[in-house]
């Protein structure tokens, strides 16, 4: 019997399933347990959950890239990046985690880096690039996955349920149930609001069809979710007067329109520029967080999956982690910040999604929106809130196999969880559990119970959190 070259473990036969032929060998969807229909839905579903970003991320990169004609050029940029993302997750990695340009980084690479350090979007763009390139040789010498497979098997299902927590949390915060309050952070948004109450019905929807055990029960949430949005005119979609929400505009210009080639930035980046030494905190920033919070969210799905091994290891690893930065070049490329695996891929693979085949399907919609993208806004924000916060849910599952009776284990953990949705950042909770764990191992005599690669990693941490304040 044959065996994987990157974990050593027994390789699964050849499957010979109902999808049959080349496609079920090459995917291993039998072998996975599952079926080409439910690939293909869970690939919809995802894609439904994410498509978000093909309106909010040319809003959030427009304001640094100014070129004619902008928010389509980056719509359509958007739309390429995250097709080829989710093409190379799924065709060579063969696992169903898309991806795209990703929320938080687009926001610093604007914001920060551009309009607040003055650093010319091109040569941002060439940060990006620089920081996939890093990616891409860290995981082909296996750094990445040597870093993974030190982090503890507690932190490990603590990962999975902070980014569980994280996923609820933007779901709440996008159906304007969770809203900012100054005086205590956060709150309880107006629950009579056209945004909460469609979320509301939404999730209670969704979630009876989930306990029904309904086949596509979060697609057909989504599917209900705007159905109301669009009979009751709920004024939840994006475009009003000064950036109010609207009720559903309809198709005016019908549900086709020609794709626009992005000839103002394809290929703009200015690599030489971010190699200057200036540059080096704006290119450390954006590989150390889309480090973390690449790894953290791809060991979080994959765990979810129940993909990993007895030693925490992920089969495909080199290349899952090499696909990640290889896209976020080609998005450098494209001209959008940095690319990298959704962790609304969660609501695919809850949807029963275990193959490639699920992420290349949400590429290939990634794709068809170009042309069809007035269809896609059809689909409001509040109709994909409900998905993010059940599937938030479903993910705490494994916190009940944490050893919480052990503080070095349970306090880590703890932070983790917490970290991220309060910080709005996976890689914070990531990093704040790695530290945690390592100083409380090693104070508590506890030194060679922590991988070494785990202490070069947390001080690296600190390191990032001290100097660079980022």
């Amino acid at each position: 019997m044959s065996t994987t070259k990157e974990t050593g473990r027994d390789a699964p036969p050849a499957p010979r399933g109902t999808a049959g032929g080349l496609l079920d060998r090459y995917f291993g969807i039998t072998a996975a347990g599952s079926t080409l229909p439910r690939e293909v839905r869970a690939g919809v579903v995802t894609f439904l959950t994410m498509s978000y970003i093909l309106f909010v991320n040319p809003q959030v990169l427009g304001a640094a890239i100014d070129v004619p004609d902008a928010p389509v050029q980056l719509l359509m940029t958007t739309a390429i990046a995250a097709c080829v993302g989710c093409l190379l997750m799924g065709l060579v990695a063969r696992y169903p985690f898309a991806q795209a340009p990703g929320m938080g980084l687009n926001a610093f690479f604007s914001f920060t880096v551009v309009l607040g350090m003055g650093v010319p979007w091109r040569t941002a763009l060439g940060a990006v690039f620089i920081s996939g390139l890093l990616f891409v040789v860290l995981s082909v010498v296996g750094a990445r996955r040597a870093i993974v497979m030190a982090i503890p098997h507690s932190l490990k299902l603590a990962i999975m349920a902070g980014i569980g927590c994280f996923l609820a949390f933007l779901g709440l915060r996008s159906a304007g149930i969770v809203v900012t309050n100054e005086a205590t952070l956060v709150a309880l948004g107006d629950l009579g609001a056209p945004t909460a109450w469609v979320a509301v019905v939404g999730l209670l929807v969704t979630a009876v069809l989930l306990q029904l055990k309904v086949r596509g029960a979060l697609l057909w949430g989504i599917l209900a979710g705007s159905l109301l949005a669009i009979l009751t005119r709920a004024e939840v979609y994006a475009g009003g007067p000064d950036g109010a929400l609207q009720a559903f505009p309809g198709f005016t210009d019908g549900v086709v329109a020609a794709p626009v080639w992005p000839a103002e930035l394809v290929g703009q980046l200015d690599i030489g520029g971010a190699l200057g030494l200036g540059l080096f905190t704006v290119v450390f920033t954006f590989f150390f967080v889309d480090f973390f919070d690449a790894t953290g969210t791809l060991t979080g799905l994959t765990q979810k999956m129940g993909y990993l091994d007895e030693r925490g290891d992920m089969p495909r690893a080199k290349t899952t982690f090499a696909m990640d930065g290889v896209a976020s070049m080609v998005g450098a490329f494209m001209g959008t910040s940095t690319t990298g695996t959704y962790v609304e891929s969660a609501s695919g693979i809850q949807d029963g999604g275990r193959t490639g085949v699920a992420s290349s399907v949400t590429g290939l919609l990634f794709l068809v929106a170009m042309f069809l993208w007035p269809l896609a806004g059809a689909i409001p924000g509040a109709a994909t809130a409900p998905v993010l916060v059940l599937v938030g849910a479903m993910m705490m599952d494994g916190i009940r196999h944490i050893a919480w009776e052990e503080v070095a284990e349970g306090v880590p953990s703890f932070l983790a969880i917490i970290a991220m949705p309060l910080t709005f950042s996976i890689a914070n909770g990531v990093s704040l559990g790695v530290i945690s764990y390592c100083v409380i191992r090693a104070l508590t005599g506890g030194v060679r119970k922590v991988h070494p690669i785990l202490y070069l990693v947390a001080a690296l941490l600190a390191v990032r959190y001290i100097f660079f304040d980022i």
